[in-house]
């Protein structure tokens, strides 16, 4: 079923990618389907890809005049979405940025808009699904749905619709967007949390919506998890460096891994300083035995395994940050641009 035109809303979603040859031509089918005004642009934009992306996405352009093959020679999301914006944006009114590692449903966008018009917001964020197909992909899945990965995060676990300060990145008003300047192009990693920061600063709104959310696949092993989050934790130390403010308690608990593991080398010393180390991993373990006894959930064990990879991970990365900034000016926030 064709969704509700939105009569005067132009729309530009914007497609930031590198390698999503898997998933980009079924992306590109859902949305050109659901473009709510004639105007309506769908930008791919590219970060180099060398599996055929970009082939498939310029052959898809002939077909569909609307999809735009997009250069971003910076690679990085924000970069490709800033790009996009300043190329394409000055006739539209909203941003849809789309997640090529995620699925959505078919009135996705259309649920967006009708939230961001009913509630005036500038811009409206969603909660995330986290799903998984391989056994360790399920088993992290199950750790960032849980509150063990998650710390209880609105955007994670979803909730009745309401006001926030951070949530993933979903509809942005373009005004608000080039009124504080875009995403800083520093920032591979936090850049939509720092950008949150800019709007609430600048007196715009941001609303969590509880019409519609997205479905995301987490990494598939050991090693990009532990690279994901180590820049996830860069990402947040230089967030929190840049505008002078301190983490949320949730955010403090894991921040103590790294300097707790690093206390549990004393341990050739003296036992006791193994102690602190013990007591996460049998909380993480326990948590995992819980969710495996209690919800019946078979991969609990090994979701505990991926949550204590994802808080080392982000620990490492807040600290190394943290630490490698010392000596160093704190990166100055951009005056909003009129």
């Amino acid at each position: 079923m064709k969704p509700q035109i939105i009569p005067d809303v132009k729309t530009l979603i914007v497609i930031p990618c590198l390698n999503e040859a898997r998933t980009i031509d079924d992306l590109l089918l859902k949305f050109s389907s659901t473009l709510n005004h004639p105007q309506d642009r769908i930008i791919v934009a590219d970060g180099g890809s060398t599996d055929g992306t970009r082939d498939i996405v310029a052959s898809f352009s002939k077909q569909d005049a609307r999809v735009i093959l997009l250069a971003n020679p910076k690679r990085i999301q924000s970069a490709g979405i800033n790009l996009a914006i300043e190329m394409f944006g000055a006739d539209y009114d909203y941003l849809i940025r789309i997640d090529a590692h995620g699925d959505y449903p078919d009135d996705y966008c259309t649920r967006l808009i009708e939230d961001a018009v009913k509630t005036g917001a500038d811009s409206v964020v969603v909660a995330m699904d986290t799903v998984g197909h391989g056994t360790f992909q399920k088993a992290t899945a199950i750790a960032q749905n849980s509150k063990l990965g998650n710390g209880g995060s609105k955007h994670r676990e979803g909730a009745k619709g309401h006001w926030i300060d951070h949530g993933h990145h979903a509809l942005m008003r373009i005004a608000a967007f080039t009124k504080v300047g875009g995403y800083d192009e520093s920032f591979s990693h936090n850049e939509d949390a720092e950008l949150d920061y800019r709007l609430r600063k600048a007196g715009f709104r941001i609303w969590m919506t509880d019409k519609t959310r997205m479905t995301y696949y987490p990494r598939s092993n050991v090693r990009p998890l532990f690279k994901q989050y180590l820049a996830y934790g860069r990402g947040r130390a230089k967030n929190l460096l840049k505008h002078r403010s301190l983490p949320k308690l949730r955010q403090m608990i894991p921040l103590a891994v790294m300097p707790v593991a690093v206390f549990a080398l004393l341990g050739i010393f003296h036992w006791a300083a193994v102690i602190p180390l013990c007591l996460w991993i049998a909380a993480c373990l326990g948590y995992g035995l819980w969710m495996a006894i209690a919800q019946k959930n078979s991969h609990g064990p090994l979701a505990a395994f991926a949550a204590m990879v994802m808080h080392f991970a982000w620990s490492t990365g807040f600290w190394l940050e943290l630490f490698g900034s010392l000596g160093t000016p704190a990166p100055v926030a951009e005056k909003a641009v009129s």
